[in-house]
């Protein structure tokens, strides 16, 4: 069975076209600059050198109509024809409290993620569009949908709910979602994996750190608490967005900047987080050359990041009465080996020791905990494409 896994941003089209009976990626790409000048699609097939497919792209339609022409072309193909493809699953990034699982895609379906479009005003109409392009271009071919937020649909009410009036939970869903989800849940699992235990026998704590980040708590295969909320803005510092702060800064800052709704929101999600503090950029990688130069500035928001990750693995594990195993993931977690050890830094008493030699590789699923350690420390990889393959062959 051939899935195609599509993941639509509001002008870039991702894509990875697997082999289920192996779950070999047989192509991937990037449509990207939909609906701006200058679009293109880079195509990467197994085996294969990457092209470069420079074409106007109005619309998801015709960026998914290239990507379809592409897999199938007798050069830089993967497949002979489009019925070699199963099966199609997108990524929807909020389902609300709809959804827990993975769903065949119907108009019952197609319904709540439009109803949840206030949810993630710039993620869910992308979303929407992508489908309704692969429903016009494949019409016979099953499609799945699988939510950021599903795997965070098992925490309490307790978790969930916030400390506002409960007639603004029952009149307008604010409640906390949580986000990655798709990351989460394949980490959570694969750790399992390399532990040989039941993810039902475990308490995990999985850290996404890229640019947008969060920390979930996996307790017995079930996630009772993650660390954004109704939105991704809130949580850990992240690229650009400033995570938890008093709720009183952001009326204060609209009175003394003279700032509406849309620009308080703006300075939140697109100018705070290590950005703001540092002033150097929402790249880690820059920050971490800039602080190594002796630039405070980035050397301090490196450490605010640290000690917010530090906070959440500290509040889960009370949460949980222990943990197992720590999870990194995502391009800060994979690749940064400064960034977990300065994170595990100070939860010895807890049981986390991490290897300095071990923990000294980027991008490798491996333990870089000490042998002694009672708290196991992994580096996973993520893959958010094949969660979402499997879950699709599941369905169909």
């Amino acid at each position: 069975m051939n899935i195609l896994v599509i993941n639509c941003g509001s002008s870039s089209l991702k894509y990875q076209l697997i082999d289920m009976s192996n779950e070999e990626v047989l192509a991937k790409g990037l449509s990207e600059r939909i609906g701006i000048e200058g679009s293109r699609v880079k195509h990467k097939p197994a085996g294969k050198e990457a092209v470069v497919i420079e074409k106007p792209m109005e619309d998801h339609k015709v960026a998914l109509e290239i990507v379809l022409n592409a897999l199938v072309d007798p050069n830089h193909g993967a497949i002979k024809s489009m019925d070699e493809i199963n099966a199609v699953g997108h990524r929807v990034v909020h389902g609300g409290e709809k959804f827990a699982n993975s769903v065949k895609i119907d108009e019952d379906v197609m319904n709540a993620v439009k109803d949840c479009i206030e949810l993630a005003p710039l993620h869910n109409p992308p979303n929407i569009m992508g489908i309704e392009a692969c429903k016009e271009l494949m019409p016979n071919v099953p499609m799945v949908g699988v939510f950021d937020t599903a795997f965070h649909q098992t925490m309490p009410e307790s978790s969930y709910i916030y400390p506002l009036p409960y007639e603004l939970y029952e009149k307008h869903g604010i409640r906390r979602y949580g986000f990655h989800g798709t990351s989460h849940k394949y980490v959570a699992n694969r750790a399992s994996e390399m532990l040989n235990k039941d993810l039902k026998d475990l308490k995990v704590i999985t850290c996404h750190l890229g640019n947008g980040a969060s920390v979930a708590a996996i307790d017995n295969g079930k996630v009772i608490d993650t660390s954004m909320g109704l939105t991704p803005l809130e949580g850990l510092a992240m690229g650009t967005r400033s995570g938890d702060i008093d709720p009183a800064i952001v009326t204060f800052i609209m009175d003394k900047e003279g700032l509406d709704i849309d620009g308080a929101n703006k300075l939140l999600n697109k100018k705070s987080g290590v950005l703001g503090i540092s002033g150097v950029s929402s790249d880690f990688r820059d920050i971490e050359e800039a602080a190594e130069k002796g630039n405070k500035r980035a050397k301090l928001a490196l450490d605010v990041f640290g000690n917010r990750v530090r906070k959440y693995i500290g509040a889960y594990a009370a949460m949980m009465g222990g943990v197992d195993a720590i999870v990194f993931t995502a391009g800060l977690g994979e690749n940064s080996p400064e960034t977990r050890e300065d994170v595990c830094k100070g939860l010895e008493f807890i049981g986390i020791e991490i290897d300095t030699e071990k923990n000294n590789v980027r991008g490798k699923e491996t333990v870089v905990s000490k042998d002694n350690s009672k708290v196991e420390v992994l580096v996973i990889p993520t893959n958010e494409e094949l969660m979402i393959a499997r879950d699709t062959k599941k369905l169909v």
